[in-house]
């Protein structure tokens, strides 16, 4: 008998979000494993990605607002919102037939997700190191955060009418280390892989303060507040600064 996850994509039709993927299956296992060289995520983070798009489709069909900052507050809400705020929202669901309850009841649980990727599709993947890797994945939630809220930006201009189709374009965060001496940046995966950021100022420290540094890298870069913040927050040695930057092309 199919599992909770294969119902619900067969019931609603959802599909990966890229077109190189297969299935939905695809998707999952890819994230879940690192396969496309990107660090892999966890159970509790590929959960919440499939309750939101079948949020989305249901919304869908009923005719509901699915603009990335909407659908994220009432999902919260709808899986542990407050009773005052989660009956205003189930009132407002009801306009639209739909029912609360019913609506969280299809949601699946982080633990429905790992019996889906370990025993359904039997994936597996390499177990790191948990007393190095809490680094890398600390860069990647902040990098997934950030692209969270460019996303929920694109709708925004998008139902503004002010860049039109902006949800379509895939967002890409970017986190890179400069070396304070000299024009060397390198991506932060690259860098822990080898070692060092500059090898020629390794060993080296500027007089000048992190919190200038940091004003003065990024007053000279237009990028969203969003980046901005995660690039004063992944801040990891006075030596170097942290630079996020979000890219997206459709």
């Amino acid at each position: 008998m199919a599992c909770k996850v294969d119902r619900l994509t067969d019931r609603y039709d959802l599909t990966s979000p890229r077109s190189e993927d297969a299935s939905i299956d695809a998707y999952l296992e890819r994230r879940w494993t690192g396969a496309d060289s990107r660090d892999s995520v966890g159970y509790k983070t590929l959960t919440k990605w499939f309750n939101k798009r079948l949020l989305s489709r249901l919304y869908e069909e009923h005719g509901r607002d699915t603009m990335a900052a909407h659908l994220d507050r009432e999902y919260q809400l709808i899986a542990d919102g407050g009773d005052v705020e989660r009956d205003g929202l189930a009132a407002d669901l009801a306009t639209d037939g739909l029912d609360i309850d019913e609506v969280n009841s299809e949601l699946i649980s982080w633990s429905t997700m790992r019996h889906h990727l370990k025993d359904c599709l039997e994936a597996e993947k390499e177990l790191q190191s948990a007393s190095t890797n809490w680094e890398r994945n600390t860069v990647e939630m902040a990098k997934e955060k950030t692209a969270e809220k460019a996303r929920s930006v694109l709708s925004s201009l998008t139902s503004k009418d002010r860049l039109p189709e902006a949800e379509r374009a895939d967002v890409d965060v970017q986190v890179k280390l400069s070396c304070p001496e000299c024009s060397v940046r390198v991506p932060f995966e690259d860098a822990v892989e080898r070692g060092y950021v500059c090898e020629t100022h390794f060993e080296k420290r500027s007089s000048e303060s992190v919190s200038e540094r940091i004003r003065n890298q990024l007053s000279a870069m237009a990028i969203p507040y969003t980046v901005v913040e995660t690039s004063q927050t992944l801040l990891f040695e006075d030596q170097y600064l942290l630079e996020a930057v979000a890219m997206a092309g459709v």
